[in-house]
């Protein structure tokens, strides 16, 4: 079953006037030469407890995942295991399984949008969208905020990591500190963020909401501008389960949910079905000349 693209979704993107931002999600479709696939969060996180010897951190950790506080969950991991350890862990988690692109990924690229914002460290697009595009597609990170602007100012493909890259894993933003550091000392890159969303239409793909990042930025642009056309956020169903309400009053959102069965196929089949239907609106837009 595919999911249903509404006409306002779809001409955004056809007039190159939406940022898709790709969260976790879209990483569960790929694999590594053995088939396995990446964790999201709450995988990784009962994973990393389970390499502690601390009975005590391991106990403690696990009640946080189970209350569903990841972040406290990160902080204590983190602390328990110690820097290198932590690094040790990240990096065989999300680069040295060499996980490679899916579909799916094909798919993004193939929607040609000018600006992708990620909070995945994983380089999984990113290496693709590089290769794909002869290096034309220029990755930042969060701390390259002038680089950044002057990106967008230039019309430059880029991809944006919200959160840092495996490649510097030390400024990967991934604990409750890491976020409070980062919002401190990069406000100049939220605030670009900001401005973002008051100018394109967002398009949240495979992301949570409960991100504190993107919590904090839709929270001010609702607060702000909450009658104004909504941001698309395509998501699992038990992502935003008896919230969906809510959550769309909050934070002025429109959301489409998936089923997350097989890796989030539904998902990959339907981003595969949006190339088809943004070709054909660019096609109408084309003849009309109503760019």
């Amino acid at each position: 079953m595919l999911m249903k693209w509404p006409n306002q979704l779809v001409n955004c993107i056809a007039r190159n006037k939406s940022v898709l931002f790709l969260g976790a999600g879209l990483s569960m479709n790929s694999t590594d030469n053995f088939g396995t696939h990446p964790k999201d969060w709450k995988g990784f996180l009962i994973s990393g407890s389970n390499t502690l010897d601390n009975l005590r951190d391991k106990k403690l950790i696990k009640k946080e995942i189970e209350n569903g506080d990841y972040l406290l969950a990160c902080e204590l991991l983190k602390k328990s295991l110690g820097d290198n350890d932590f690094i040790e862990l990240l990096k065989n988690e999300f680069e040295r399984p060499h996980f490679r692109e899916a579909e799916i990924h094909k798919d993004i690229f193939k929607l040609n949008q000018r600006i992708i914002i990620t909070p995945n460290f994983d380089k999984i697009y990113d290496s693709y969208a590089a290769h794909e595009s002869n290096g034309t597609v220029h990755i930042k990170k969060y701390d390259e905020e002038a680089d950044i602007a002057d990106g967008l100012r230039r019309h430059d493909m880029l991809v944006i990591k919200m959160h840092g890259t495996i490649d510097a894993p030390q400024k990967v933003i991934f604990t409750q500190k890491d976020y409070a550091i980062a919002r401190t000392n990069n406000a100049k890159f939220y605030k670009i963020m900001e401005a973002l969303l008051m100018t394109h239409t967002f398009i949240f793909i495979g992301a949570g909401i409960n991100d504190p990042d993107v919590r904090l930025l839709l929270e001010n642009y609702s607060t702000m501008f909450h009658t104004t056309i909504p941001h698309f956020f395509i998501t699992t169903k038990e992502n935003i389960k008896n919230k969906e309400d809510v959550y769309s009053e909050i934070f002025n959102l429109k959301f489409l949910t998936y089923d997350n069965r097989d890796y989030h196929k539904e998902l990959s089949d339907s981003i595969h079905a949006l190339v088809n239907l943004v070709e054909e609106e660019k096609t109408k837009i084309a003849a009309s000349q109503n760019w």
